[in-house]
């Protein structure tokens, strides 16, 4: 399982690292500590408190997450598998995106919730990239 330092969660939840960080010691999200020491956040615990954000709102910083590539750093926070089709779901701070692609697809990528990937939005195709 993927997990996620307090940083790269702050980046995927679209907040400043010392928000994510008091979240954490409020217990809002859990934390383990690895054997340096260092506080993370699992795929899917992060997963889960990012769609409890999003359908909530964190009445805290907004960020804007469009760009020239119209890139969308989230994590993958649900994938329901069809015989031949997928649809993956990512939270990419305060917005959730939703993409269809093939099974096949999502296979190769490997893509599994709690994993951090990246939507790319053009005209009405949403395109997903494993990090």
């Amino acid at each position: 399982m993927q997990s996620y330092t307090i940083g790269q969660a702050a980046r995927l939840l679209g907040v400043s690292p010392d928000t994510a960080r008091r979240w954490a010691d409020a217990g809002r999200v859990a934390t383990h500590r690895d054997e340096g020491g260092k506080r993370l956040i699992d795929g899917k615990d992060l997963a889960a408190f990012s769609v409890e954000l999003a359908q909530g709102g964190s009445g805290e910083e907004e960020s804007s997450y469009t760009s020239v590539r119209n890139a969308f750093p989230g994590i993958v926070t649900a994938i329901k598998l069809g015989d031949v089709a997928a649809q993956v779901d990512i939270q990419a701070g305060p917005h959730r995106l939703v993409s269809l692609l093939t099974r096949e697809a999502v296979e190769e990528l490997g893509l599994e919730v709690g994993m951090e990937a990246t939507a790319r939005v053009k005209s009405t195709n949403v395109h997903i990239d494993r990090v």
